[in-house]
């Protein structure tokens, strides 16, 4: 006999577990996270009996299967961030960023068009057979804050955490480790952390007003083929610049299709807008690296820049310019 509603209503609200987990794999993962702090326990004991010398890092690197997280737990950089900086390395010709990170020893010649981020494997089989490339892992680790390019290009919050009072167990050190693994979540959502923020900002400062959405005609005659515009200025009514902003910091294959979408809605735009000028930003290591994508990308707006502070202010000028401010 079929169960009445109210039958299945008890069921779920007597027999609630409240919270999932699995048994077996909570007791194998916590041997996983004890021995990654038994491994910072041995490491803090080598460090104040030693003290700090980089040859330490490297043998943990090296020899332990848990050494790369448990240096990036020490400090607090996510894997994530140590997959964008070591592309970065990899793709940016910098005489300090080379120098520091021992580049020339590690890495070999790559097509740039096509580059793609290593994976995890990829990372722990470099650090572990490739001293060169390990030595200059430490190092970033070390003195990465002290090399301009990556102080004018890792956000603050990032760049914070190279540091060596966190290599050191300065207890200072740990509970900002500590404060920013609670904040990351709360950081990386903040409004004023996206980049279209700042396109707002310079707009609200020459006192232009602007619009976000879909634009009407483009509902009315392709509503297929149409999609929300990051900055309609003046307004959807009458546009007379419509901006789409794309930056990306990963460097997977999607690019193609993005650059394919933006062609698409730029001939929309120039057939029901045709006074209206189509801008794009586009910025980030994701384009940086992906250059034929990118070439199809640009080739879709009149003008393009990125939120580098000489294009900032080139904007601004053009927007002067436009509304005769």
């Amino acid at each position: 006999m079929a169960k009445s509603v109210e039958e299945k209503f008890k069921t779920v609200i007597e027999k609630n577990t409240f919270y999932f987990f699995n048994r077996r794999f909570e007791e194998r993962y916590e041997g996983h996270l004890n021995s990654i702090r038994e491994t910072l326990l041995v490491l803090k004991n080598e460090v104040e009996t030693k003290g700090l010398k980089k040859e330490i890092f490297e043998s943990l690197l090296a020899e332990n299967e848990n050494g790369l997280r448990s240096l990036l737990a020490l400090t607090g950089f996510s894997n994530e961030s140590l997959k964008r900086l070591i592309t970065l390395i990899r793709v940016i010709e910098d005489d300090s960023l080379s120098k520091l990170s021992l580049k020339e020893k590690w890495h070999n010649s790559e097509d740039i068009e096509n580059i793609k981020e290593w994976s995890d494997t990829t990372i722990e089989q470099m650090l572990h057979k490739n001293k060169s490339f390990r030595t200059g892992i430490v190092n970033i680790f070390f003195e990465g804050a002290t090399v301009p390019l990556l102080a004018n290009t890792i956000p603050l919050f990032e760049l914070k955490k190279l540091s060596i009072s966190k290599l050191q167990f300065d207890i200072s050190a740990m509970i900002d480790t500590i404060v920013r693994y609670k904040e990351k979540g709360s950081y990386s959502g903040q409004k004023e952390n996206n980049s279209e923020t700042v396109i707002a900002s310079l707009l609200d400062d020459l006192k232009l007003t602007y619009e976000t959405g879909d634009l009407g005609e483009l509902i009315a005659n392709a509503r297929d083929s149409k999609r929300t515009m990051d900055f309609i200025i003046p307004d959807k009514k009458s546009p007379r610049i419509i901006i789409e902003s794309s930056f990306l910091v990963t460097t997977s294959s999607g690019q193609g299709d993005k650059s394919k979408t933006e062609i698409s809605i730029q001939k929309l735009i120039k057939k029901h807008y045709p006074k209206a000028k189509f801008i794009g930003f586009v910025d980030g290591i994701g384009w940086y690296v992906r250059k034929e994508d990118l070439k199809r990308m640009v080739a879709a707006y009149e003008d393009v820049f990125t939120f580098h502070k000489d294009e900032m202010r080139r904007f601004g000028k053009m927007l002067q310019v436009e509304f005769g401010k």
